[in-house]
C-alpha cells in the first residue's frame, strides 16, 4: 500500500514539474503537500490506510513526491532541453541518459555526506523544517498546530499580494549571520541597479561575487577534509547525540573523491552515447571529462550549501558560471552544450534530499537508540526517492516531445542554449569576474565554514528577489527582540512560524500554479 501511494504521488509531483517549468519557468516544493496528503489518507477509516497515520511513512511520501517534482523539472527536463534549443535534438536521449546518472550520483554523495561537518543535519535546512513541523502538528495538534496553523495562513495570504514570505520564514530558522548576508544581496540586487544605473547581470557582478565565495567555500571544505583528529577531548557534560556528526572526515573524505570519479565515469558515458569522440581528440576528451566532474561536484556543494543555510539554491547562475568558464576556456559549442546539461543535473536533487533528511531527522531524533534508527530511517528516505526519481524519468521520457513540440521549453534551458550559441556579447567578462571574486572571496573567508556568509552574500544577489530584502531583514530584527524577550523558548515558538510561514508560501504558491494551469 505504501509503494502505491509513493507511486501516485510520484506521479503527481513529476508532471506537476514538468508543467510549472514549461509553462512559467519555475518549480514548487511540494513535499508538504506530500505530507498533507498522507495525513489525509491515514485518516481514511479503512484498515490498510491507517498506517499512514505514522509521521515516519508520512516522511516517505513528502521525500518522495519532492523528488519526482524537482527531478523531473530541475534536473531532467531542463538538461535535455538544452540540446533541443540549441538545435540538436538527436542529443536528447543521450543527454537524458547522462543527466539520469548525473542525478543519481548527486543524490548518492548527499545521502553519504549528510550528517557530516560540512553538511550537518543541525544545520537550517528550512524547507525540511517546515515539512518536518507540518507533520509533526498534524500528529500531536495542541498549541503547536495553532501556531504553526496560524503561519501557514499567512504564509497562505502572503502569496495573494506576491509576497514572499517564505523569506522571512527562513530568517526565523538560519544561521543569523548567514541571513544577514542573504537579504543584504538581495536588497542590493533590487536597489542599486536603479540608484547606480548598473546593470549586475549584465556585467556578471554577482557571477564573480558567487566566484570568489565558491573558490574560498571549496577551499574551506577541502581543508575540512584533510584534517585529521588525533584525540577527542572527553565532554565536560553528555552531549546530545542527534548533534554528533554521522558521518567523520574519512567517510565524508571518501564519498567525495568517488562521486569525482563517478561523475568523471559518467561524463565518459554520456560522450560516447553524444558522439563526441567523433568531435573531440583524446587528450581534449578526456581534459573536457574532468572538467565536467569537477563543475558538477563544485555546483552541488555550493548549490547544497546555499540551500542548508537559506532554503533558496542558485542552480541557474551557478551552472552559468561554469558555462562562462567552458566559452573562456574555448570549449567547442557542442560538447559545452552537454558539459551544461551534465552540470545542471546536479545541485537541486542534491538540495531537495538534504531538505527531506532534515525532516526525517527532526521525526526521528526523539528515539533511543537513535544512531541505528537513524541511519535505517534515512535508508528509507533514499529508497522513497528512488521511486520518486524512477517515476520522474519515465514522465520525462513520455511527455518531453510533446512539450519541446509546442515549443514549451524551460526558460533557463533556452538561455544557456543561446549562451552556447552566441558566446558573450558583455565585453571584459573574465576581468569583472575576477574583480569581483576578491569581495565575494574575502567575505566567505571571513564567515567561516558554518556560516557561508560570501556565499549567501553571492546567492541574494542571484535570486534576487523582488521585496524579499525587508522581509529578511524585518523577520530577523523580530528574531533577536523576541529572543531577548523569551529567552530559549524563543526558538521553539520561532521555528514553529517560521515553518508555518514557508509551508504557507509553498501551499499558496500550489493553488496558484493550479489556478494558472
Amino acid at each position: 500500500m505504501l509503494f502505491v501511494l509513493l507511486a501516485v504521488l510520484s506521479v503527481v509531483g513529476a508532471v506537476i514539474g514538468v508543467d510549472l517549468v514549461t509553462k512559467l519557468g519555475i518549480s514548487a516544493n511540494t513535499s508538504v503537500v506530500g505530507a498533507l496528503v498522507a495525513m489525509l489518507v491515514g485518516r481514511i477509516p479503512l484498515a490498510g490506510l491507517r498506517r499512514m497515520r505514522s509521521v515516519h511513512r508520512q516522511n516517505l511520501a513528502q521525500s518522495a513526491i519532492s523528488a519526482a517534482t524537482f527531478a523531473a523539472a530541475n534536473v531532467l527536463l531542463t538538461s535535455i532541453a538544452i540540446p533541443y534549443a540549441f538545435g540538436r535534438s538527436d542529443l536528447v536521449w543521450p543527454m537524458l541518459a547522462g543527466a539520469t546518472v548525473g542525478l543519481l550520483i548527486d543524490v548518492w554523495v548527499l545521502y553519504r555526506s549528510f550528517g557530516s561537518r560540512l553538511l550537518p543535519a543541525d544545520a537550517a535546512w528550512p524547507s525540511g523544517v517546515a515539512a518536518a513541523e507540518t507533520i509533526k502538528a498534524g500528529d500531536k495538534g495542541g498549541k503547536r498546530a495553532l501556531v504553526l496553523g496560524a503561519g501557514t495562513l499567512v504564509g497562505v495570504g502572503g502569496t495573494l499580494f506576491s509576497l514572499p514570505l517564505s523569506a522571512a520564514g527562513v530568517a526565523f530558522l538560519g544561521n543569523v549571520w548567514a541571513l544577514l548576508m542573504f537579504g543584504f544581496g538581495l536588497g542590493i540586487a533590487e536597489y542599486v541597479p536603479g540608484l547606480l544605473d548598473v546593470d549586475l547581470t549584465g556585467e556578471f557582478i554577482p557571477h564573480g561575487v558567487m566566484i570568489g565565495a565558491g573558490v574560498v567555500a571549496l577551499g574551506q571544505a577541502v581543508r575540512l577534509l584533510a584534517r585529521r583528529r588525533t584525540s577527542t577531548p572527553a565532554p565536560s557534560a553528555p552531549a546530545d547525540p542527534t548533534t554528533v556528526p554521522t558521518v567523520d572526515e574519512t567517510t565524508l573524505r571518501r564519498t567525495l573523491m568517488r562521486g569525482y570519479g563517478l561523475f568523471t565515469a559518467g561524463a565518459v558515458v554520456m560522450a560516447v552515447l553524444g558522439g563526441l569522440l567523433g568531435e573531440m581528440s583524446l587528450p581534449a576528451l578526456v581534459g573536457w571529462a574532468l572538467f565536467a566532474a569537477f563543475a558538477a561536484i563544485v555546483h552541488e556543494l555550493i548549490v547544497g550549501l546555499a540551500a542548508m543555510q537559506s532554503g533558496w539554491f542558485p542552480a541557474f547562475a551557478v551552472t552559468l558560471i561554469f558555462l562562462i568558464a567552458g566559452l573562456l576556456m574555448g570549449i567547442p559549442s557542442v560538447p559545452l552544450a552537454l558539459l551544461v546539461g551534465y552540470v545542471s543535473a546536479t545541485g537541486p536533487a542534491f538540495a531537495d534530499m538534504g531538505y527531506d533528511l532534515k525532516a526525517g531527522w527532526l521525526l526521528r531524533k526523539d528515539h533511543r537508540p537513535w544512531d541505528a534508527y537513524e541511519r535505517a530511517g534515512r535508508r528509507e528516505q533514499l529508497k522513497a526517492s528512488l521511486v520518486g526519481f524512477a517515476v520522474a524519468l519515465a514522465v520525462v521520457a513520455l511527455v518531453w516531445q510533446a512539450y519541446f513540440e509546442q515549443d514549451m521549453l524551460p526558460p533557463v534551458a533556452t538561455i544557456y542554449a543561446d549562451t552556447v550559441k552566441h558566446g558573450l556579447d558583455s565585453p571584459g567578462v573574465l576581468t569583472n569576474l575576477l574583480l569581483w571574486a576578491i569581495p565575494g572571496a574575502l567575505i566567505q573567508l571571513l564567515g567561516g565554514t558554518k556560516r557561508q556568509m560570501g556565499v549567501m552574500l553571492a546567492t541574494g544577489l542571484l535570486v534576487a528577489t523582488p521585496h524579499a530584502c525587508w522581509l529578511v531583514i524585518a523577520a530577523l530584527a523580530v528574531r533577536v527582540v523576541y529572543r531577548r524577550w523569551r529567552g530559549a523558548q524563543a526558538d521553539e515558538e520561532l521555528n514553529l512560524v517560521g515553518a508555518g510561514l514557508i509551508a504557507g508560501s509553498s501551499l499558496g504558491d500550489s493553488a496558484q500554479i493550479v489556478k494558472a494551469g
